[in-house]
């Protein structure tokens, strides 16, 4: 029987491309006294680019930006503080993210979020969906000084909800963080589809969160 489900963050609750998107536009017009000679969709698109959907921090990202871009009077490292301090206010999440949380929590499931990153960072972001009061765990690579695939991330979470592999779902969009890591240990793995990979080898795929709903519907039923 399915008694917990953890979701990874970025891509899987948070839409971050939409977010990001949204941040660097605001950035390039909030800090226009240093980037107005850079036309706006140009900034957007390179940092889009160098950003890699989150796979390259962001000091790398800036550095590059400022050199490309040969800005001055404002420095990459003050890029990245202002980086740090506002994309929290533009976090978007994906659509039934709500719902889906509530119709979960509703019907008594453990739910924990085991994410990469920074702690501080990702603690914003979550605050800024509003969805930190669902989760039972939430476990942020940088707090615990491992990061996924490592299997102890894993293991920290289903032992933090007292459940075994087996009665636990994964929910992510990366293919060996978020798939083929948990499956390994014996968890079910959901898929939520990203444009950045055509296919994914895991036990459901889904478009929508609310799919989630029958997916851990069907999987408590069959077990009874």
């Amino acid at each position: 029987m399915i008694k917990a489900i953890f979701f990874d963050l970025d891509g899987t609750l948070l839409n971050r491309d939409e977010s990001v998107k949204q941040f660097i536009y605001d950035q390039h017009m909030r800090l226009s006294t240093y980037l107005s000679d850079i036309h706006i969709d140009d900034y957007v698109k390179r940092f889009i680019q160098l950003d890699d959907h989150g796979y390259v921090w962001k000091d790398k990202v800036y550095k590059q930006i400022v050199e490309e871009f040969s800005i001055e009077g404002i420095t990459a490292e003050e890029l990245l503080d202002d980086y740090l301090t506002y994309f929290q206010f533009h976090c978007i999440g994906f659509e039934h993210l709500h719902e889906l949380l509530e119709n979960l929590r509703n019907e008594n499931y453990k739910l924990g979020i085991i994410s990469n990153g920074f702690g501080t960072f990702q603690m914003d972001n979550i605050k800024a969906l509003k969805i930190e009061t669902y989760f039972d765990s939430i476990i942020i690579s940088e707090n615990v000084g491992i990061k996924k695939p490592n299997p102890n991330i894993f293991l920290q979470g289903l032992s933090l909800l007292n459940v075994s592999p087996h009665e636990s779902i994964f929910v992510g969009d990366h293919p060996e963080n978020d798939i083929y890591a948990p499956s390994k240990l014996g968890l079910k793995t959901i898929w939520k589809k990203s444009n950045q990979y055509e296919y994914v080898a895991a036990d459901y795929m889904i478009d929508d969160l609310i799919e989630i709903l029958d997916i851990v519907s069907d999987n408590t039923q069959s077990n009874q």
